[in-house]
């Protein structure tokens, strides 16, 4: 796996770039995460800022509900929500894709006359993950924010004016950069595991089926212990508001 992860990287470069194919993984991509994604970072959002709004309730920190809020789904919830959707719908879809080329033996006549299959079939669906990938997180990222402002003020009797002031208190830019950063490195690793199980099925169909399994769960593990490290390096290295 590692290995067609450096080769990928590799065969980024080089040309010709299969630019018809990288459209086409995109809009595939897009058009089946994008209204699961939307749906999922609602409540996500929601039960972020009613958590919150009741711990900070019972601190005597109401005015920080916004700014707590904003920090958890941009740093956090967001890249996940996204990695999680890439990883599920795009991820599987592009591992049943090149598990069928597999045992109809495109793969192997594309080889034979000369033609990369990583440069031509899995390089445009790495990049268009990745692609995918940070456009869905500023999406996330909003809608999540809007969900739990929302849920803050109906339910918890927030303060509109508190909860936009707060964004400001604990947030900063490098926040947004570390989540389109962890998005865009979450797209990369769906996209070279759901490749590598792909072009890698053992037992015919049913291979295929089984490969599609591994790849999705073989990808939330890896994209939570990812997570764990990019985060800890973050708080490591980028010091937080006001200290």
């Amino acid at each position: 796996m590692f290995a067609l992860g450096l080769d990928t990287t590799r065969a980024v470069f080089r040309r010709p770039f299969q630019v018809r194919e990288f459209i086409q993984q995109c809009w595939f991509i897009a058009s089946v995460t994008i209204l699961p994604t939307a749906l999922v970072a609602i409540p996500f959002g929601a039960v972020i800022a009613l958590q919150l709004g009741s711990l900070t309730k019972q601190l005597g920190a109401q005015s920080f509900t916004g700014a707590a809020s904003v920090l958890a789904v941009i740093q956090q919830a967001s890249p996940i929500v996204t990695a999680l959707l890439i990883a599920g719908a795009g991820g599987s879809a592009i591992c049943a894709d090149l598990g069928s080329r597999k045992i109809r033996d495109e793969i192997d006549a594309m080889e034979v006359l000369g033609v990369s299959p990583i440069q031509r079939l899995v390089v445009p669906r790495v990049l268009a993950a990745m692609l995918i990938a940070l456009l869905l997180n500023g999406m996330v990222s909003v809608v999540g924010v809007l969900g739990g402002y929302f849920f803050n003020v109906i339910l918890q009797d927030g303060t509109p004016g508190a909860y936009l002031a707060s964004f400001s208190a604990l947030a900063q830019l490098p926040d947004l950069w570390i989540s389109e950063i962890k998005a865009v490195v979450f797209g990369f690793i769906a996209g070279i595991v759901a490749a590598h199980r792909g072009l890698n099925p053992k037992g015919g169909p049913k291979g295929v089926g089984d490969a599609v399994n591994q790849a999705v769960v073989i990808t939330f593990l890896l994209l939570f212990f990812v997570n764990f490290v990019l985060t800890t390096l973050y708080l490591q290295l980028v010091p937080a508001k006001g200290m």
